[in-house]
């Protein structure tokens, strides 16, 4: 089977309405492919913002030691193939058409049997399953793609998990309220597990704390059993110092910008500590932190001017990537290029950004869901130039910037995937 065949199939199984919150689909898969998902132990991770940064992390510390690490996460920007990779190389679309004609006779029985089809992000989820056990792994690292409890990924047995701060993200499928949402994402601790918990609003940290009791998960909340102790801003990304589980880590350093880079990539650190139950090798560490990437995170693609993409979609993450930019980054005049889902909340995303913005430039991506131009024009609540596509916008600011300024990309990671196609194009 040719990749572009299995990655058609694989299409179709976009639902137009997504089916209710069920891992019936997902457990009869399992089941009839003898359970892949257990055959190595994983680390689990859900949150609201920073889950990929963390996956990432824990996983190339993990590999840094010697351990053969399956990485799945979600979305994708160019392709399918980066949700799923062993050791920093993702499947090659040879791998991932052997597997899908593996899978989809399995798919098919599923889909007869009155659970309704699989969707897209079930069938990807097996494939991670049944390609990390093919290898095998000796661990698989499975970032949550919404929630925790009802999603495909969840039926890992997560000897440990992490949870990154809990915030009013996909409120319509996962709301009303905070506590609803840290309830859904508390289903991923399992008993007996270890749950790396980061800092968190009352609220949530109450939900959490209750969940781990009532399952026995071991808590590991960050500022009491593990802390970053210091951080300083440092030449392509920041240097900090780490009280984990077993062992202070100093002098570590990660190519990666903002505050909450280094605490996500502290939880992943810890993580792996959890796991092993000993103290990491202090130049291991540093080994695997500094092989650590995260596309579409503040990632700078282009020079003079600089342009920088980040796929913040929801208020606390546009937050994050304002104060980011303000430490890490200095220009003359910065032009926001923003294109965000019209089922985000828009003006929640745009007030930290606005106040960032020089010129603005205002889009649709390619997602159905793309909110429209002007009602993002009117959420920044300044004036600001509308655009029919990404691209469009992208080539506007880039021409209007003068070589010490910065086009910054962002509201959503469709139009951080946007923004690459354009700059790829010859």
């Amino acid at each position: 089977m040719r990749f572009a065949d299995a990655l058609e199939r694989l299409n179709a199984r976009q639902p137009e309405h997504m089916p209710g919150p069920s891992l019936d689909r997902i457990r009869e898969i399992a089941a009839l492919l003898d359970q892949p998902q257990l055959t190595y132990p994983s680390i689990h991770i859900t949150g609201t913002n920073g889950k990929t940064t963390a996956a990432r992390v824990t996983a190339s510390v993990a590999c840094a030691h010697g351990i053969t690490v399956g990485l799945y996460t979600s979305p994708h920007l160019l392709s399918v193939t980066e949700r799923l990779s062993i050791c920093g190389q993702d499947i090659t679309e040879a791998e991932f058409a052997q597997e899908w004609q593996h899978l989809e006779p399995f798919l098919q029985l599923v889909d007869g049997r009155g659970f309704g089809e699989v969707t897209y992000f079930e069938a990807v989820t097996a494939l991670a399953y049944l390609w990390f056990a093919d290898k095998p792994v000796g661990l698989g690292v499975f970032e949550v793609g919404l929630g925790g409890t009802w999603d495909a990924t969840n039926l890992v047995d997560g000897e440990v998990a992490i949870v990154t701060p809990i915030g009013m993200d996909h409120v319509a499928e996962l709301g009303p309220t905070l506590e609803d949402i840290a309830g859904e994402k508390a289903g991923i601790l399992k008993p007996g597990s270890t749950a790396v918990f980061r800092e968190q609003e009352p609220a949530a940290a109450a939900v959490l704390a209750g969940r781990a009791a009532e399952v026995g998960s071991t808590p590991r909340w960050e500022g009491e059993d593990w802390e970053v102790e210091e951080r300083l801003l440092a030449v392509g990304g920041q240097a900090f110092r780490l009280r984990g589980l077993h062992a202070t880590y100093e002098d570590l350093y990660l190519p990666l910008f903002g505050d909450y880079a280094v605490h996500n990539a502290a939880a992943g650190i810890v993580a792996v500590e959890a796991l092993t139950g000993q103290p990491l090798h202090d130049d291991t560490l540093s080994e695997g932190l500094a092989a650590v990437q995260s596309p579409g995170r503040l990632e700078i693609v282009a020079l003079q001017p600089s342009v920088i993409l980040d796929g913040a979609h929801n208020p606390a993450g546009a937050a994050a990537l304002a104060e980011a930019m303000r430490e890490s980054f200095r220009w003359e005049r910065l032009h926001l290029v923003l294109a965000v889902s019209a089922n985000k909340d828009l003006a929640g995303i745009c007030a930290p950004l606005a106040p960032l913005a020089d010129e603005a430039y205002v889009a649709r991506n390619e997602s159905v869901r793309s909110a429209e131009p002007n009602d993002v024009a009117a959420a920044l609540g300044r004036p600001a130039a509308v655009f029919g596509s990404v691209a469009a916008a992208l080539a506007a600011a880039r021409a209007a910037a003068a070589p010490r300024d910065i086009v910054l990309v962002t509201g959503s990671l469709f139009t951080v995937a946007d923004a690459k196609r354009a700059l790829a194009a010859p």
